[in-house]
């Protein structure tokens, strides 16, 4: 079916994605619509296409498969939709004064002679064009959106695509289809591929096999990796596209040229690069040497004698081990402390702390989650940031595959730079690092090279530490009371090769801290976890489910992924209630009592603190744990409580949020 109308009400749009549910007014009726909307609001006049179906709760709706933007129909509705607020600095008002002066000829002025909007009483010369700028720029942007659908590019890469291509987008996409690789994230290289060869390139194409071997190089990122083997790539590309090697040895030699990828030679094997990615790493292997032969003006005289006096003070003694990194610190200007579980690096660095604090030096701590740098706040006793505020690089935009390399970062005002939890940090954070780094400064990079990888590009600790030129203190011993943890014995076993240990071994002071319960059976463990969530583990150790425990499984998907076991952990432990307001957000119940985890990094949302509202400020990021406290229908918001502040969100912003009584093994790396 078709239908033709105005978007009288927007009641749901999710800003990833652009799924929206809205009410559309057609000439017979108002219609609630669902579907995959971009770039809409309020006034805008639709043309569709699709079904009608029935939703259990909310009854009779019309189910979206295309879409186009079409322009107003009658005045009226281009009043509505020149004021509805896409351009800026054109309200009701002033959208009123435009029609009511040029009534038929509106569109025609605004597309063809702007400068006559200074005609209308309000209105500049500079101002008009703005307005007809804005209003040309939307139209053209709907178009690009409607033609990429073609493509399988998703509504969220058009404004790159435009960014990128301007007004010309679909000219020049019909001309090279290929080029959406280096403008767009994320698209399937084969449907363009197709496309393209029904227009009528040839196979060995040049574009093609070029485009061909970015995006198989683009895909190797995705999996963390810089670089590829020659000869897998080669493969790759040769199955993908039906070519030749001598095809793709051609293009790779024009491409090497025009430095798009890097070759280099390596343990008598050839990498190939994006240049991009090469660069970065580049980048920070220059910085770190750079800074670290630079002269040690931070240098500690009499360390020992002042390890001593920090001792006594503290009444923290530590290991000769413990001693060697602080030496190595105090020697070098770039240092690597790491270690498993317990092995005391935490004391090393309030050790360090301490020392600098001492000599009237700025120490700056730092982690790449939100929840580390909380973590290394509370162990330390002093302020640590995320890096992307530390860095101030909260809001890089990432155009097409290729993050900001240029992005201007201020430089850092500190004299000590102390960064934990270092594992998950990628190539392109830690470049950014580097670059605001002084020279002078001591950089101490902290972790444990067993954890979980970065979830972007690059192995940036365990490569330090194997590349053998930033001086390195490995921490193995497990101190005294770490020690009675059976979880860091277990976690040092496993990283040995070694089975958990056995009854038999247990000493009497070891802390029943870890239960391995072996179980085959799918529908068995979800009995088990649903046992222990709610009773078993309260009784062990009094352990409350909502202040306590976490669930963390591999997956999200099947019945042991995060979305079953939220599903069902939800309905046990705080299952539906006519007392507790609910929220049903495209088939996620959304309840008070439950407890959620935002999944995006936003910069912007205000919260303020939950004991004194005087305290305030702006950001919630990715990992963070929280337990909705109101639903309130009539403002449309939830409120929800992250430790010790408050956060509202719009109805329209809940796809940050997504349920936490169960998640996945990288989502706790991120918290």
């Amino acid at each position: 079916m078709e239908l033709k109308g105005e978007i009288k009400e927007i009641i749901f749009q999710n800003e990833i994605n652009s799924y929206t549910i809205a009410v559309i007014e057609t000439e017979i009726e108002d219609i609630t619509i669902v579907g995959y909307l971009p770039f809409i609001t309020i006034g805008d006049s639709l043309k569709l296409e699709g079904k009608y179906v029935t939703h259990p709760e909310y009854g009779r709706q019309f189910k979206i498969e295309t879409f186009e933007k079409i322009m107003p129909e009658t005045l009226e509705s281009l009043e509505r939709y020149l004021g509805n607020g896409t351009i800026k600095g054109v309200g009701p008002s002033t959208a009123k004064r435009i029609v009511d002066y040029f009534g038929q000829e509106t569109m025609y002025i605004l597309k063809f002679e702007p400068e006559k909007l200074a005609e209308v009483k309000g209105i500049t010369k500079s101002k008009a064009l703005e307005i007809a700028t804005q209003f040309n720029e939307n139209w053209e942007l709907w178009q690009i959106v409607g033609f990429l659908e073609k493509f399988g590019i998703g509504v969220q890469n058009a404004k790159n695509v435009y960014k990128a291509l301007g007004v010309n987008a679909i000219e020049e996409i019909e001309a090279n289809p290929y080029i959406l690789i280096d403008v767009a994230n994320n698209v399937d290289f084969k449907l363009i591929d197709k496309m393209a060869l029904e227009m009528g390139v040839a196979l060995n194409n040049e574009k093609r096999i070029r485009s061909g071997i970015k995006y198989a190089l683009i895909r190797a990122t995705y999996n963390g990796h810089c670089a590829v083997l020659k000869e897998n790539l080669y493969q790759f590309v040769k199955d993908l596209l039906n070519v030749e090697f001598d095809d793709i040895d051609n293009a790779i030699i024009n491409m090497r040229a025009k430095k798009e990828i890097y070759i280099e030679e390596r343990d008598e094997k050839i990498w190939i690069y994006l240049y991009y990615y090469y660069e970065v790493e580049k980048n920070i292997a220059g910085k770190l040497l750079t800074l670290d032969k630079a002269k040690n003006i931070k240098k500690i005289s009499n360390l020992s004698k002042e390890i001593k006096e920090i001792e006594k003070k503290t009444k923290i003694f530590l290991s000769e081990k413990q001693k060697e990194a602080i030496e190595a610190v105090n020697t070098n200007n770039v240092c690597i402390i790491t270690g498993g579980p317990g092995t005391g690096k935490t004391t090393i660095i309030k050790t360090i702390i301490e020392l600098y604090k001492k000599h009237k030096k700025k120490t700056v701590l730092c982690a790449p989650t939100g929840r580390a740098a909380k973590r290394m706040t509370e162990t330390t006793g002093e302020e640590a940031k995320t890096l992307h505020r530390l860095l101030e690089i909260g809001k890089i935009e990432e155009e097409g595959n290729y993050p900001n390399i240029d992005f201007d970062i201020a430089p850092l005002d500190s004299d000590v730079v102390i960064i934990d939890e270092m594992s998950m940090v990628d190539v392109f954070l830690m470049n950014y690092l580097v670059k605001a780094l002084y020279q002078g400064t001591k950089l101490i990079l902290v972790g444990d090279v067993d954890q979980l990888p970065s979830v972007g590009p690059g192995n940036v600790l365990e490569d330090l530490i194997n590349s053998n030129k930033i001086t390195t203190i490995t921490l193995n011993k497990i101190f005294r009371q770490a020690a009675k943890s059976k979880i860091i014995l277990n976690s040092h076993r496993i990283n040995n090769g070694e089975t958990f240990i056995k009854k038999e071994e247990i000493e009497d002071e070891l802390n029943d801290d870890f239960f391995y319960i072996k179980e085959n059976n799918q529908e068995k463990i979800l009995e088990e976890v649903i046992s222990l969530c709610s009773g078993r583990l309260k009784k062990i150790g009094d352990y409350d489910f909502f202040k306590n425990i976490q669930v963390i499984t591999p997956t999200k998907k099947g019945l042991l992924g995060t979305k079953d076991l939220n599903r069902a952990l939800q309905e046990k432990l705080n299952p539906h209630d006519d007392t507790k307001s609910e929220k049903n957000i495209l088939g996620t119940i959304f309840r008070v009592g439950d407890k959620v985890m935002q999944i995006k990094n936003n910069y912007d949302i205000f919260w303020e603190k939950k004991d004194d509202r005087s305290e305030n400020g702006t950001g919630v990021f990715n990992g963070e744990l929280g337990i909705i406290e109101k639903i309130d229908d009539l403002e449309k918001q939830v409120k929800v409580r992250f430790d010790d502040k408050i956060v509202w969100y719009q109805y329209a912003e809940l796809d940050q949020l997504e349920h936490a009584y169960a998640i996945t093994v990288h989502k706790a790396q991120r918290k």
